[in-house]
């Protein structure tokens, strides 16, 4: 069989693969509780100061 030649067999393969839906999962979803905090890092100002120290190296 050629590249791209239509092979009926696997199409039907595929349709049948894709046309299944698998349903046995628990759909609700967990509540997580707790907290965030980040660091926002260094003021623009700054990190152009340390972009220009490295490319002065």
């Amino acid at each position: 069989m050629s590249m791209g030649a239509y092979d009926e067999d696997e199409h039907e393969r595929r349709e049948e693969k894709t046309s299944v839906v698998d349903a046995d999962f628990d759909a609700d979803r967990p509540e997580y509780s707790g907290s965030l905090t980040y660091d926002s890092g260094d003021s623009a100002e700054a990190l152009l100061d340390k972009f220009q120290e490295l490319q002065d190296e």
